[in-house]
């Protein structure tokens, strides 16, 4: 359905889950959203007015039917405009839970003059009324659907503005020289020098290097928003599966003594410390045996390369020093990104009889030695996985970039800003390079919303829960 930017009408939605519960809240934003209310509320106190109803106020009303009879008792939070999260008159009304008493009361608010939300209508009001830029209405949903103390740091940090400070000052600067470079387009005849080119190009350079320590900061800032993905690899039987479901405290995956039992890609995630794994139990890696376990093999290879951090499990009680070390030689050849966190697992100590050939190597390896049939050492694991994680983040306020549609704008704002750079060692006209910098200009706009268009809110709102 094509969003509606009518800010005329009042909206109202039921803003909690739907279903029984012991309360519902009912949002209601728009110029008539107290006289509304004032057809369909009556207080116990007979001096209450809603003409004078002041911001920020809690009263207990009755709501009354069509019929005069009493639907419910409900308390109404009053948030007038300007001061409220849509910029608009807003009343919430926390009614029981009843699905009964919600229908109702939204038919009420229907017939007197309201109309049915959209989905994140809410906060598309909120933005055009400038009560948040776009990076920020886009974080409000990423907090609403946070499922780890990360995610949510992440969310929060974005609505506040983090990310939008830092797209705003970058702005500035390329507004700055911008203005320049077209002052002299309009002076062009006098040959008047408004923008060094030395400095310009140092300013531009310095520009570029802020896009691209946002641009970077995506690769983390993505996993961290929706969960890091681990794989954990291994020959068919070393205890990957048993591994798998003892972190995640559930039979996720069937353990058996039959190699390649696992022949499809299982996932599931945890949180631990408030971080989200994304955990992904893999075919064990040896020569198929048929084209089901080859096809299960090709996607491992697949999951490893998506994966920030590889658990490689092999049987400390079978295996030997050369073959670990050309597995993990293999692996690095294979895989070449150096982001990539490796961690070694010897499993089935409980079948050692004798200290390891090759122990010293698999120590200078930090490898984790376990017994998954024990459930012996597997907090290692788990402390090595958080380690793992960069704890520089974790502790910043540094803007992170987290969606995918402020990366993809970056990205394009990069392009525009690497062709003017190259543009002033070519020694092109201004006209050209002020292209350039209108086209950095616009991109970076998108991500705030100072440069937006109907489709594009459609697209962002459209994915938003009604009532927000």
């Amino acid at each position: 359905m094509a969003i509606k930017i009518n800010q005329n009408d009042t909206i109202c939605a039921v803003s909690t889950s739907f279903g029984v519960a012991a309360i519902s809240v009912i949002r209601l934003s728009g110029s008539e959203a107290l006289q509304i209310c004032k057809k369909i509320f009556e207080s116990n106190n007979k001096s209450f007015d809603f003409d004078a109803v002041k911001s920020h106020s809690l009263h207990l009303v009755k709501i009354i039917n069509t019929d005069n009879s009493v639907l419910d008792e409900a308390l109404i939070s009053v948030f007038k405009n300007p001061h409220s999260y849509t910029g608009e008159d807003i009343v919430e009304i926390s009614c029981h839970g009843s699905i009964y008493i919600q229908e109702q009361l939204m038919q009420l608010l229907i017939k007197n003059g309201a109309r049915t939300a959209q989905p994140g209508e809410f906060t598309l009001r909120a933005f055009l009324n400038g009560k948040m830029d776009l990076a920020q209405a886009e974080a409000v949903a990423d907090l609403i659907s946070s499922k780890s103390e990360t995610s949510h740091k992440l969310a929060l940090q974005q609505m506040k503005g983090g990310v939008s400070k830092q797209i705003k000052q970058l702005r500035n600067q390329l507004i700055e020289i911008s203005s320049l470079l077209e002052l002299e387009l309009d002076f062009s005849e006098e040959d008047i020098e408004f923008a060094n080119r030395d400095k310009l190009s140092g300013l531009l350079l310095n520009i570029k290097k802020e896009v691209l320590v946002l641009l970077e900061s995506y690769s983390l800032g993505n996993v961290l928003k929706t969960g890091i993905p681990v794989a954990i690899i291994g020959k068919p039987n070393v205890g990957k599966s048993t591994l798998l479901n003892i972190l995640l405290n559930e039979d996720r995956a069937i353990v058996s003594e039959i190699p390649g039992t696992t022949r499809d890609i299982i996932e599931d995630s945890i949180i631990i410390n408030g971080i989200c794994f994304r955990f992904i139990d893999t075919a064990g890696l040896r020569e198929a045996q048929d084209e089901i376990e080859s096809v299960g093999i090709e996607k491992t290879y697949q999951k490893i390369e998506l994966a920030s951090i590889i658990l490689y499990m092999f049987d400390v009680s079978e295996t030997g020093i050369d073959e670990i070390k050309e597995t993990i030689k293999d692996f690095r050849e294979k895989i070449n990104d150096k982001d990539k966190k490796l961690i070694i697992i010897g499993n089935k100590i409980d079948n050692l009889i004798e200290t390891p050939k090759g122990f010293k190597d698999l120590l200078e390896f930090n490898t984790i030695f376990i017994s998954a049939k024990r459930r012996e050492n597997i907090n290692l694991i788990v402390e090595k996985l958080v380690e793992s994680v960069s704890s520089s983040y974790l502790n910043t306020n540094d803007a992170v970039i987290t969606n995918s549609r402020h990366y993809e704008a970056l990205n394009h704002s990069q392009e525009s800003i690497e062709s003017g750079i190259r543009g002033l060692e070519d020694n092109i006209s201004n006209d050209l390079l002020a292209e350039n910098l209108r086209a950095a200009l616009y991109y970076l706009g998108e991500i705030t919303g100072d440069i937006s268009n109907e489709e594009v809110l459609e697209n962002i709102f459209s994915n938003f829960c009604i009532g927000k």
